[in-house]
Formats: structure tokens, C-alpha cells, sequence
């Protein structure tokens, strides 16, 4: 793949700034242009910045030659976020990757980008505090990358997702310069509401380079129910009672038939068929769990059930939890490829989702399977198929602009927490009308007038 050369008096500079942080190697570089998506592309460099004024250098150097930039946490976008498709530089904060601050009294924490999500978590647990979004790559993904794409997890239908849980950023502009919005207060009425806006941006407006998180209590206690019911329709009217009532759930997930025969066959989870089946955990402590638990398990009793269990003992919970964590190994076995879309619906639509998705499957013949954040109305389908066999592969892909207008049809949208990257843009304008779009490309040309911030993504062309 050709890649651009660097204009000399940028690569000068940039080697006299940041040292060994500034890599050319062809190995360095195809490691740092890929990410989950399994897409590629080779930038012309890498830098590691180690501060802020490192970034605001690479930024202004890159402004002044019109070279683009895309900047990059661990890697595990699912969209294509992360890939560098126009050379340039990719910005890397593994470098930057420190616990700055713990506020424990304000519930707060000051983190660089690159520090590691399962990192802050296991800093934040002896002073019994926690940060909400739990993507399921908390293990190796960066509060950068869960900035960028407003990522969320099955503990967002209680605690919300990234853009809930954060205060205040520092960035730079495509033009280098730093801006501070938000504040250190969980109440601001003052001026635009830029937090929000960088969160979710994909690194296309701002490169983030300090965050003020909102931390929560930890809970003392978990408990855990699990419901199976005869059909979707009567596990969708089950998911609209449990959110009613005043007593959230901190998890609802969601699995249809197919995931069920997943579990059981392939992953061995010791579960009983069903037409569908809710995943239910309640939080607190030792006073308020055991009432909280009963309100969720009246909302969960209805026409339709065929079971339900509980546990409250952490070997339980954990027992209860073997079926959604055996999911994903269970997809890798019976399909080499496979489209994963991360579609919101309203809570009350979920049925016809699922129902939606199940006449796709029939439609294309194709395993397409359903599961995720019932509570958000956010369901992860997984359309399977062989990549080495044409005629899958074709299918594969003409169903999934189905499944976007199929979601959009019912109240929906594109994504709840993956972003959308390059393998969403071009359905943005689906789901946006041309008006809504020019005021998002208004609000790209003020924070990045010549297009270097990650150009591609997010806004189709």
C-alpha cells in the first residue's frame, strides 16, 4: 500500500519534539493503522506524545503542511475508527496514559487519555468508588477510545453511558490550540455544552487530552436473576415493566432463541431453551438489595415465563452470568465472519426489532443473532457467514443496510456505543436529514477548518 511522504521540515521537526515517541518503521506503522474492524491502513508515521504541549506540536505541525492526523487509544474500534485511510500521522496516547487525580470526595477522577479502563477501575476500587461505562474490552480499552465513540456496556441502563459520567475535557483543535470545557461541578448552566459535544466525535473534532470523570459509589452487594419466557413478545413486555417501576436494574440484558441454542450447544451454559431470556442484576447494599430485587422480580412474572432463577452469592451471580459471557466464544465457532451492529431502538420497540431481524435471517438464510442492553432498547446483531464463500459474503452485506433501515423505521438508531466510524457513515444519511447534517459539518470546519482531524469518518462525504 503507497503511503504519502511526510513533508521534511514536519518529519524534522517532529523528530527534534518528540524522540523516540516519533516512529517511521513499516512494522510499527501497520500495527498502529489496524483495529478491531479488521480494516488497515498504513500511515506515514506514529508519534507518542508524553504531554500536552507534545500534542499541541504534532497538531500545529500537521495544520501548518495540511497533513492528517488520526489519533488512537488501544485499538478496538469495531468501525473503522481508528484507521489512518488518508496516511498522515497516527497519534498514539499509550504514552499518556496517567491517573492524574482522584478526587475522592467531589466522586471524580482527572485521567490522560491512554490510561486503560480496567486500569482506573482497579485504581478506584479501594476508595470503594467505580467508573461506570464497561465496555466489553474494559480490559484493554483506553478512556480516550471510550470518550471517543460515547462508549457504554451492559451498566449503562442504570449509570449511563461515557457521556453521562464525564465533567469537564481538555483538547486540541485542528489548529492546536487547547480548549478547557465543562467544569469540575456535576451542575453547569455556563455557555455551550462542548463536553458533550467531544464525546462521541471520534477524534474528528478535538483530540482529547485530559478528562474530568464522575465516579459512582461502588455497591456492596450484587444479585442476579435470569428469566426465560416463551417468545419475544412476552420478554419485550417483561423489559417494559421492569423499567416502570422506580427500582433500575444496574444490568438488563437480552438474548433471543438463537443465542440460547448458542449457549447451550456450542458454549455448554447449563440453560434451559427459550424463546428469549432477560439477564437481570440488581445493586446495593445489604438494607435496600433485598427490596429492590423483589420489585424486579414481580416486573419479570408475567404471561409468557417459563422460569425463573435468582442468586445473591457471588458464586451464583456468576453461575447466572456464565450464559452471556459464553456468547461471543460460541459466535467465533460457527462463523468465520461476522457483522456485528450495535442498533438502539425505544425500549417498547424491541419485540419488533427482534422479529425484524429473525424475517432477515429467513430472508438472506443467514444466522443473524441478537443480544445486548435490553434496558437501552440496545441489541448487538451478529449476522454470520463465511467469508470464503462469495455468495455468503454478498448476502451478508445486503443485509445490513436492511437491518439499518429496519431500525430507523421503528424510532431507532445507528448506533449505541460502538460510533459509526467508516462502517456507519454512509447510512448517516438515513438517519439524519440534509439541514441536521450541514450543522454538523458547521460544527467540524469551526474546530477543524482544513478537514485533518480523522477525515473520513463519522460524516459521509
Amino acid at each position: 500500500m503507497d503511503t504519502p511522504l511526510l513533508p521534511e521540515r514536519l518529519d524534522a521537526a517532529l523528530r527534534a519534539r518528540l524522540g523516540d515517541g516519533w516512529l517511521l518503521g513499516e512494522d510499527t506503522r501497520r500495527r498502529h493503522g489496524e483495529d478491531s474492524s479488521k480494516r488497515w491502513a498504513l500511515p506515514a508515521a506514529v508519534a507518542l506524545p508524553r504531554s500536552v504541549e507534545d500534542v499541541v506540536a504534532i497538531v500545529r505541525a500537521c495544520h501548518e503542511h495540511r497533513v492528517p492526523i488520526v489519533a488512537r487509544g488501544a485499538g478496538t474500534s469495531s468501525t473503522g475508527a481508528a484507521i489512518p485511510y488518508g496516511g498522515g500521522v497516527v497519534v498514539s496516547f499509550e504514552r499518556m496514559a496517567r491517573v492524574l487525580e482522584i478526587r475522592a470526595d467531589d466522586r471524580q477522577a482527572v485521567v490522560q487519555p491512554g490510561v486503560l479502563n480496567g486500569d482506573l477501575q482497579h485504581a478506584l476500587a479501594p476508595r470503594g468508588l467505580f467508573w461506570p461505562p464497561d465496555p466489553a474490552s474494559a480490559g484493554q480499552c483506553t478512556i480516550g477510545g471510550n470518550l471517543a465513540c460515547n462508549a457504554g456496556g451492559p451498566h449503562a441502563v442504570k449509570y449511563g453511558a461515557t457521556r453521562d459520567n464525564v465533567l469537564g475535557l481538555v483538547a486540541v483543535t485542528g489548529t492546536g490550540e487547547i480548549i478547557r470545557v465543562g467544569s469540575s461541578t456535576t451542575k453547569d448552566a455556563t455557555g455551550y455544552d462542548l463536553t458533550h459535544l467531544l464525546v462521541g466525535s471520534e477524534g474528528t473534532l478535538a483530540l482529547i487530552v485530559e478528562a474530568t470523570l464522575k465516579l459512582a459509589p461502588l455497591p456492596t452487594r450484587r444479585a442476579s436473576l435470569r428469566a426465560s419466557y416463551a417468545d419475544v413478545a412476552s420478554a419485550g413486555a417483561a423489559v417494559a415493566r421492569i423499567m416502570a417501576q422506580p427500582a433500575t436494574p444496574s444490568m438488563l440484558e437480552f438474548m433471543d432463541a438463537a443465542c440460547i441454542r448458542l449457549v447451550r450447544e456450542v458454549g455448554g451454559a447449563d440453560i434451559a431453551d427459550a424463546g428469549a431470556l432477560l439477564m437481570i442484576e440488581a445493586d446495593g447494599d445489604a438494607g435496600t438489595l433485598p427490596h429492590v430485587v423483589e420489585a424486579l422480580e414481580r416486573a419479570a412474572r408475567g404471561d409468557g415465563m417459563v422460569e425463573l432463577a435468582s442468586a445473591s452469592d457471588p458464586a451464583a451471580n456468576e453461575a447466572l452470568w456464565a450464559a452471556r459471557k459464553a456468547l461471543s466464544p460460541a459466535l467465533r465457532t460457527i462463523a468465520a465472519g461476522k457483522i456485528n451492529e450495535d442498533v438502539v431502538v425505544p425500549v417498547s420497540r424491541l419485540p419488533a426489532l427482534v422479529a425484524g431481524i429473525e424475517a432477515l435471517a429467513r430472508e438472506f438464510d443467514l444466522p443473524i443473532v441478537a443480544f445486548g442492553h435490553a434496558g437501552n432498547g440496545n441489541l448487538h446483531a451478529n449476522i454470520l457467514f463465511d467469508p470464503d464463500d462469495a455468495a455468503q459474503s454478498a448476502r451478508a452485506h445486503a443485509a445490513l443496510p436492511r437491518l439499518f433501515t429496519l431500525t430507523l423505521s421503528l424510532g431507532g438508531t445507528l448506533s449505541g456505543e460502538h460510533g459509526i466510524g467508516v462502517a456507519k457513515r454512509d447510512f448517516m444519511t438515513e438517519a439524519f436529514d440534509a439541514p441536521t447534517l450541514a450543522a454538523m459539518r458547521a460544527v467540524k470546519a469551526a474546530l477543524d477548518p482544513d478537514g485533518i482531524l480523522n477525515p473520513g469518518k463519522v460524516l459521509p462525504p
